[in-house]
């Protein structure tokens, strides 16, 4: 076989394996990013998503050009008494889906420019670290959806 015809097979081995390794450094995954919907006037909103790191790592902060402030808040209950306030950072442990919703943890988008109408769709740029300091942004457009994720609609009800 032609030695230079060889190596060339050689390179193009070299480059899909880099290709692979790159595939695998994806380090953050985003899913099912949605903010609820808010009306007229409303100044805050909340953005909730599930997040996947593939190494142990953090979300250090969200920041969204549809409003002024972002922080990452949490919801806790102790002694029957529900509270919510903003964490420095949220612990991704390497492969576990972590739920930001309602319930527990979730991004507050404060200062709100416009209404974020259903169907809108809202730009997020996540911030993660990993265990090693390095920082990785993940852009997510998360789509508006209505306050009554349930399906049912309150403004019927007698």
């Amino acid at each position: 076989m032609n030695p230079f015809l060889n190596h060339i097979k050689r390179a193009a081995l070299g480059l899909s394996l880099l290709g692979l390794a790159f595939q695998v450094s994806a380090q953050t995954k985003v899913d099912d990013a949605w903010v609820r919907a808010t009306v007229p006037n409303q100044s805050a909103s909340g953005a909730f998503m599930t997040v996947t790191a593939d190494s142990d790592s953090k979300l250090l902060s969200v920041a969204s050009p549809a409003a002024k402030d972002v922080q990452i808040h949490e919801m806790t209950m102790k002694n029957d008494v529900m509270s919510m306030g903003p964490v420095k950072s949220v612990d991704l442990p390497a492969g576990k889906a972590v739920n930001f919703d309602p319930n527990g943890y979730h991004v507050m988008l404060m200062g709100l420019s416009a209404q974020l109408k259903e169907g809108d769709s809202v730009p997020l740029t996540l911030t993660i670290e990993n265990a090693k300091g390095e920082k990785e942004t993940v852009e997510v457009k998360a789509p508006v959806k209505a306050l009554t994720m349930e399906g049912h609609d309150h403004s019927k009800m007698h």
